[in-house]
């Protein structure tokens, strides 16, 4: 069966200007959906598998938590190199990543507060070891009492709290690079209550 042409440009001239109009190939592959298939939701079919797979949420949870502990040991043991900062900081994003869908979103804002913290500290030698202690005890505290309500208000708390002093270090060190600066301040996500 031979391949078939794709169209070509259609170039359309004009006293100032010309105006190039590109082939869509994806309307070849493109389904229309029919009366028959008005039944078949694409959003609940992937809500419905994604319930399905709720009951791992905790348990990939706890071993990215584990994975987090892990990356913070090894920088307490042998400090910021680039290798420990990068696990670190890989650890912390993907936290961040999963969080929300796996329902733990405070667990995210602090995780995110860690990353900016990793990603915009000048020298992360010179970073409170206590502060990066705090996200990362934080994020597994989340994690584990995440299945009692009562603990949601106080868990964000404890986030915006950490992202207050996470920010007004990054500001304090970050003083003389206001280019920097206003990357470091830029809003994001903190979830509501």
């Amino acid at each position: 069966m031979a391949k078939q042409k794709t169209p070509a440009l259609q170039i359309e001239t004009y006293a100032t200007h010309h105006v190039i109009t590109q082939p869509n190939p994806l309307r070849k592959v493109l389904r229309r959906a029919g009366e028959k298939d008005t039944d078949d939701d694409p959003v609940a079919r992937a809500e419905k598998a994604l319930a399905g797979l709720s009951g791992e949420f905790r348990d990939w949870m706890e071993k990215e938590t584990k994975r987090l502990l892990s990356a913070h040991a090894a920088v307490v043991e042998k400090g910021f190199t680039n290798e420990t900062r990068e696990e670190l900081f890989r650890a912390a994003h993907d936290i961040k990543g999963d969080a929300v869908t796996f329902g733990y979103p405070q667990a995210a804002a602090t995780a995110e507060s860690l990353c900016r913290l990793i990603e915009h500290a000048p020298d992360l030698r010179k970073v409170p070891p206590d502060l990066i202690e705090h996200h990362v005890n934080a994020i597994q505290a989340i994690v584990h009492e995440n299945t009692k309500l009562d603990t949601i208000s106080v868990s964000s708390e404890l986030s915006r709290r950490l992202r207050k002093v996470a920010d007004e270090y990054l500001a304090r060190v970050n003083r003389d690079r206001p280019d920097h600066l206003e990357a470091i301040l830029a809003p994001s996500i903190v979830p509501a209550d």
